[in-house]
């Protein structure tokens, strides 16, 4: 090549790079199973090069595992072309570009501190994303409704093969995926018998996320979909239990509604949120749902009649206190008129 500034095209259509800073030693193998470490800064293809994300800004390089379907899957050809040190710039047409948007969503939740998909939700992202009409970002909803070429900026960092590193869930294959979700699933259960609650639900939360990546590739309501879907709800239901622990009732009442919208029959989900609708006062709720439990299955009659005894306890406390206040306001209100 003449000149590094020689724009090059690669292999697929609607792609040029231009090398900025030379990498050294030769094009490492980007195989199955290979974590590539880099930094990236995504810019639109106008006049001010405006900047959409940029890692370096952020602090963290980004890291992908070679065919672990990350959703742009674009980038595991750029970087692919690329030396270790190496600087480059990559314009990409529309094609290439339409899911950017998700993928920088996911990237941007990390950067914040949440959690980067929402798995109590059972449609995926697009779904997700098509029914509540915005992704939370108002640039990125625009690129959403109208696709634009990119340019994206990659500095490669690093590239470990598969034995060089400690391979996280995200990281696993669909089979190691699945293999990983009993052994999350004791070591969660062990962690809440200890009273270990917070980290229990993590725990349970990275074996739900597991499920749900294997259950994306599946087609929903069909056996295996199906066979996920139990597996996960066992799940959800378990790191309920933490949250009912942890006092976070409003959290249980939303996991467990979403459950039960799509599996009527399920007795644990009542339960739980019934007793998480007893903490709240919801004693409607709270009656409704321990009748279900007892239509399900009336073999939990002494469950149902402990968490009833509980309820009534709560709503005599809350009709004291409330009686106590309504003296205190009338009393007030008394003193004001004199």
């Amino acid at each position: 090549m003449s000149d590094m500034k020689d724009a090059l095209l690669l292999g697929s259509e609607g792609i040029k790079k231009t090398i900025l800073h030379g990498g050294s030693g030769d094009i490492p193998k980007f195989v199955t199973g290979v974590k590539v470490t880099f930094h990236f800064r995504t810019q639109l293809c106008d006049d001010e090069r405006t900047v959409i994300d940029d890692s370096k800004a952020v602090g963290t390089p980004m890291e992908i595992v070679i065919g672990n379907m990350f959703k742009l899957d674009i980038w595991e050809t750029l970087l692919s072309s690329m030396r270790i040190g190496e600087v480059a710039e990559f314009w990409c047409d529309t094609v290439h570009t339409g899911v950017y948007p998700l993928v920088s969503k996911s990237m941007r939740r990390i950067a914040e501190g949440k959690d980067p998909v929402d798995w109590h939700i059972h449609t995926c992202g697009m779904a997700n994303m098509f029914a509540y009409h915005s992704l939370g970002y108002e640039d990125l909803d625009e690129l959403m409704k109208e696709p634009k070429p990119l340019y994206f900026v990659l500095e490669l960092l690093k590239v470990q093969q598969p034995r060089e590193y400690d391979r996280e869930t995200w990281a696993l294959s669909d089979e190691e995926r699945l293999k990983a979700v009993p052994v999350l699933h004791g070591q969660g259960n062990k962690l809440y018998k200890q009273g270990r609650y917070q980290e229990a639900t993590q725990k349970y939360k990275e074996a739900i996320i597991c499920i749900k990546n294997v259950q994306t590739k599946e087609k929903a309501w069909d056996v295996p979909w199906m066979k996920l879907e139990k597996m996960a709800n066992t799940l959800t239901l378990n790191y309920c239990q933490c949250l009912l622990r942890m006092e976070e009732y409003y959290e249980v009442i939303e996991h467990t509604t979403d459950i039960i919208n799509q599996h009527p029959g399920i007795v644990k989900a009542y339960y739980l949120r019934g007793k998480a609708h007893v903490e709240v006062w919801n004693e409607a709720e709270a009656r409704q749902d321990f009748s279900r439990v007892l239509d399900l299955n009336p073999g939990m009659k002494k469950a149902v009649k402990k968490e009833l005894a509980i309820l009534n306890m709560r709503m005599e406390e809350k009709n004291k206190e409330d009686k106590l206040k309504y003296k205190g306001i009338l009393y007030f209100s008394h003193i004001l008129i004199i």
